[in-house]
């Protein structure tokens, strides 16, 4: 009698544990150092593990597709708005709203999904190029910019075609002609965000049309021999989405994630990779919401076009 009042002593532990340790799964798109430090903090706050798998937003998109039969994920967080939009779409996200979330301006959260926080899409050139300071999108097509300048591929990224669409919402023939001039004045477009910044880096080009800006700060603290520049004209906001997958079997935590993310802490972390907070009233370590000329459009509508979009970008870049 005694083994066996032992052997269920032990078994309620271990049970009791199991519970204590319960687990999310989270697809976050990077940084990776936030996603880690997101992870770890909600850890010793909650006591709820996280695993987490980090990659770009177009693999942790492709894995969540893949793993349709068999879902993985509780919690995504993406770089591209445009993945929240098609997620709401095909009802796949859990309705919810944190309380966490009331200081996040109303054009970045719905009733599925809310903003982690966001970055501006920017000028940013190399300050030893021996090229005059930009300080319009149009600059960039005049001559002494030729051969100079690259571009994030919207195909490849999230944030440039955030741009495209919001430049084109704008002033849909200004845009058109806008990227004319920049394809003529031999605009390269080598691929995804880090494809088009590192020669910029390198010095083998001068300046980046639509860089995204928390990187770029993040890349002149450390010496970086870069500018941001965030054109008066206007420029848009590229959201990196939060949000909760439907089919999770941790609702629950999975809230006490996104609550966490929202939180004072968890916005303070966001804050110190130089990425725009969500709440408006968390303190930014760069240009805040007041300091930005944004472009208001419909993101929504944007996505519906996107094809669209993308297909006339290419062919005036000849791609």
């Amino acid at each position: 009698m005694k083994k066996f009042v032992a052997a269920l002593a032990v078994s309620l532990a271990l049970s009791s544990a199991a519970n204590a340790a319960e687990t999310i799964v989270v697809y976050s798109a990077g940084p990776k150092p936030l996603s880690g430090a997101l992870a770890k903090a909600f850890e010793a706050k909650t006591g709820i593990q996280v695993k987490l798998f980090q990659s770009s937003a177009g693999k942790i998109m492709a894995r969540y597709q893949a793993e349709k039969a068999n879902p993985q994920a509780d919690v995504m967080i993406s770089a591209s708005w445009g993945h929240a939009i098609t997620l709401d779409k095909a009802g796949e996200l859990l309705a919810y709203t944190s309380k966490n979330a009331k200081n996040v301006p109303a054009s970045l959260k719905t009733g599925t999904y809310v903003a982690q926080g966001a970055s501006a899409l920017a000028i940013a050139y190399n300050t030893k190029s021996g090229l005059p300071a930009p300080h319009h999108w149009a600059d960039l097509t005049k001559p002494v910019y030729k051969d100079q300048v690259t571009m994030p591929d919207p195909a490849k990224s999230g944030s440039a075609l955030t741009l495209l669409e919001g430049l084109v919402a704008q002033n849909e023939t200004q845009a058109w002609t806008l990227f004319s001039g920049l394809a003529a004045n031999d605009m390269v477009i080598p691929g995804a965000n880090k494809a088009a910044l590192n020669p910029v880096l390198q010095g083998a080009k001068g300046v980046v049309f639509g860089a995204v800006d928390y990187i770029a700060i993040g890349l002149k603290a450390k010496g970086e021999t870069l500018e941001i520049v965030h054109p008066s004209e206007g420029t848009v906001l590229a959201p990196r989405p939060i949000m909760i997958i439907k089919s999770t079997k941790h609702q629950d935590a999975a809230k006490k994630f996104v609550d966490f993310v929202l939180s004072d802490a968890g916005q303070t972390l966001v804050a110190n990779r130089y990425i725009l907070p969500a709440r408006s009233d968390i303190q930014a370590k760069r240009p805040g919401y007041n300091d930005l000329t944004l472009i208001d459009f419909d993101y929504i509508a944007a996505a519906n076009q996107a094809v669209k979009t993308k297909a006339k970008f290419a062919h005036i870049m000849g791609k």
